[in-house]
């Protein structure tokens, strides 16, 4: 940690499931940050995922593969491996990703990608993505997504078939993590919807306000879909990543706090 970082001695909540949570608490901590881990979910793959395997054994007749989320790509990654098809079999397709970290998990892969949004959001991709009409596209994501991406491709004339390979489970933090949020916090941090409907399930089960937690910490949210789920939680969200992916929502605390300049 660094004693001089723009985030020293804020103590900041990380919601996110602890498996994927790494960079984001690197980051965190680089600034100076006090991090304070409360994972409230955790990934886990569909045991069965209908239609998949015969799917990707005809992925020649796919005109479009799009992928949402890091652990969209990685969980689908294990099923290719599973049917036994090579990383090659993905090189006839086009591929769209929501944002560049999905795009970097792609090409690492050794996916190229043909498409990305300028705003990371399933809006953009939907409206966005080129030569939808007839097309017919491949979305492999998680089971609770929201339906507004199908929904826009659907009306531009897209045929889509969903495959839910995952979904976020609740996890509920011991009794030395919920301590932890007893003391005083700078901010409340949250990567995506669900990460926002599991923290404040845990909250309610230990009889604890969010909003009244010590130190009222902002909630930072990493784009405008969180800070909608977590508006709707009651929840008033103070800071919103212009920018939605991680290394931008470290940033739009760093500006928050520099903003807010209370002599720390």
């Amino acid at each position: 940690m660094s004693d001089a970082g723009p985030l020293h001695s804020r103590r900041i909540v990380v919601t996110r499931p602890e498996a994927q949570s790494g960079p984001m608490v690197a980051g965190l901590q680089h600034l100076g940050a006090q991090v304070v881990p409360f994972p409230v979910v955790r990934i886990e793959p569909q045991k069965r995922v209908p239609g998949l395997d015969a799917a990707l054994r005809n992925l020649p007749a796919y005109d479009w593969i799009l992928f949402t989320s890091v652990n969209g790509v990685t969980i689908f990654w294990e099923h290719l491996q599973r049917c036994n098809l090579p990383a090659e079999a993905m090189r006839e397709i086009n591929i769209a990703a929501i944002g560049p970290a999905t795009g970097d998990a792609l090409r690492r892969r050794g996916a190229e990608v043909a498409y990305i949004p300028e705003v990371f959001v399933g809006e953009a991709l939907g409206e966005g993505l080129p030569k939808v009409a007839g097309s017919r596209i491949m979305l492999p994501r998680a089971a609770e997504s929201r339906s507004v991406l199908p929904d826009i491709l659907r009306r531009r004339g897209g045929r889509v078939d969903e495959f839910h390979l995952y979904k976020a489970i609740q996890v509920y933090p011991d009794t030395e993590a919920l301590a932890a949020l007893r003391g005083k916090l700078d901010a409340l941090t949250f990567t995506s919807p669900s990460t926002v409907r599991h923290f404040m399930q845990v909250m309610n089960s230990a009889d604890l306000d969010p909003t009244a937690l010590p130190g009222s910490p902002v909630v930072a949210c990493i784009g405008p879909i969180t800070a909608q789920a977590a508006q709707s939680a009651g929840l008033n969200p103070g800071v919103v990543a212009a920018t939605h992916t991680i290394p931008g929502l470290i940033q739009a605390l760093v500006a928050y706090f520099d903003w807010r300049g209370d002599g720390r």
